[in-house]
């Protein structure tokens, strides 16, 4: 088995391409150890001293480290996690815990400008953002004001508000005029 890696925008995160389907369908995002008990996969990442964050994509886990970590250090051990994990057999998944499928439900007098945002979210920026090993989902659509959950590689790296600011406010608002900012939540 070879994985390959590769580098995110966010330098405390690395993005792993095991060359295998990680999740048949949605992400999977585990931002601390307690968060990963239904993955197998994530609690042996968690495992190797330093990890932060888990996420997986649909064939791909990004892992983020602390600051007093180095690459060095840590990519070995995940690699040997990652190896091992699908050497066994093991689901990535265990028992009722299903990947997300991504967007917040949304009830309300704005159903056609949230259906609009979904879509230019899920056909123009989520597969760009999933090839830095992230995710970026609605959350919520108030007043004008569109707000997005970043995970994976996004969350907490350095260039992820120019890319809300810069890049996905201007295309929701070049397509939805009804759209006058955007902003980023903690789920």
């Amino acid at each position: 088995m070879f994985i390959q890696t590769e580098s995110t925008p966010n330098p405390a995160t690395l993005k792993f391409l095991p060359g295998l389907t990680v999740l048949d369908m949605g992400t999977a995002d585990f931002p601390s150890a307690e968060a990963a008990q239904k993955s197998p996969l994530a609690r042996r990442i968690f495992a190797v001293p330093g990890v932060t964050g888990v996420f997986f994509g649909s064939d791909f886990v990004t892992v983020t480290k602390d600051e007093a970590t180095a690459w060095d250090h840590a990519k070995p051990a995940i690699l040997g996690a990652v190896m091992e994990h699908f050497q066994s057999g093991a689901p990535v998944m265990e028992g009722e815990a299903v990947a997300a499928g991504g967007h917040a439900a949304h009830d309300g007098p704005d159903g056609a400008i949230v259906a609009q945002i979904k879509e230019l979210l899920d056909t123009r920026v989520r597969p760009a953002v999933a090839q830095d090993g992230g995710d970026i989902t609605f959350h919520g659509f108030e007043r004008g004001v569109v707000y997005l959950h970043m995970q994976g590689a996004c969350a907490g790296c350095p260039s992820s508000t120019l890319t809300l600011k810069m890049g996905i406010e201007n295309l929701l608002r070049h397509y939805i005029p009804e759209v006058t900012e955007v902003r980023p939540v903690a789920v």
